[in-house]
């Protein structure tokens, strides 16, 4: 007889993705046109062998279930999904797991698999429920500032769930909210009149730009809370144990004015600095390219 922990190891098939793995709002095309023709191999189809074909989005099928008695009141796909994102906020990703759920749920990890099948159906889950913490940008609202506070409410979601970083960059991002914000971002690189064969080009700069800089933000600000310490006594530590080592005293003092020039009187103040100057650099260039082209902004 298989064992509850014996099926549970079986179906836990992720482990943590590396941080850097890249993602972007929009879903593969190509990806998804493979994955669709995939939608119907089955539930709990080995991602390991096949990462690209497979998702919880795709597969139409029941998910795998043992006796009735098992599926307890009050438990479904929904409350399961909000437990995953508190527990995935509270502990990270690399102590997510179904038993900890089922701990947090107060059910037995065998009652999950009533409702999914893997671990990584629960990931995409939660992946795609917190797209919907982005509100949609001002339908009325020139492209420009449309697009700020689309990258804006991206970075603020990555900074807010830091684990969503390496997911967005291992599964297809198909959900109906991820494909919300992806039509969303499409629409305004549409209305900045670039030629359709540059708009992918200009989201990627924009998009992969945030997605960078919001993954660092977030990890930054983890290990400062992890620390006990505020970002800026956090920043004075690190800089005071960089000039005590000769080596590389040298490469600090030469930035000084760097620094100094840059403003703000916080960590938070200069980095929101950045943020908001590199994406003004990121629209005039892309202002620039449709004045070349000649085709009219919307």
């Amino acid at each position: 007889m298989v064992s509850e922990s014996d099926r549970e190891s079986d179906r836990e098939s992720v482990s943590e993705p590396e941080p850097d793995s890249g993602a972007g709002p929009e879903p593969d095309a190509s990806a998804s046109a493979s994955a669709s023709g995939s939608a119907g191999a089955g539930a709990g189809a080995d991602r390991a062998n096949s990462p690209a074909r497979t998702s919880v989005w795709l597969d139409r099928q029941t998910p795998s279930r043992s006796r009735r008695s098992e599926s307890p009141a009050g438990l479904d796909r929904n409350r399961i999904t909000e437990a995953s994102v508190r527990l995935l906020d509270a502990d990270g990703l690399a102590k997510f797991s179904m038993r900890r759920l089922a701990a947090e749920l107060d059910v037995t990890a065998m009652s999950l698999y009533w409702y999914v099948d893997t671990k990584d159906d629960l990931l995409e889950l939660a992946l795609d429920s917190v797209y919907a913490e982005i509100a949609p940008p001002r339908e009325d609202a020139d492209w420009r500032d449309r697009l700020r506070d689309l990258a804006r409410s991206y970075r603020e979601l990555l900074v807010r769930h830091i684990w969503i970083s390496p997911l967005a960059g291992t599964f297809l991002n198909i959900g109906p909210n991820s494909m919300l914000f992806s039509y969303a971002v499409q629409d305004v690189v549409r209305a900045t009149g670039l030629p359709l064969e540059r708009q992918t080009g200009a989201l990627s700069a924009v998009f992969q730009f945030v997605y960078g800089f919001g993954t660092v933000e977030g990890h930054f600000k983890a290990r400062c809370d992890a620390t006990g310490l505020t970002q800026d006594e956090y920043h004075q530590q690190a800089m005071g144990t960089i000039r005590a080592q000769p080596h590389l005293r040298q490469i600090v003092e030469a930035s000084d004015d760097l620094m100094a020039a840059r403003g703000g009187k916080t960590v938070e103040e200069m980095r929101e600095r950045d943020f908001v100057f590199a994406l003004d650099l990121l629209v005039a260039g892309i202002e620039a390219v449709r004045d070349r082209t000649g085709s009219p902004a919307r």
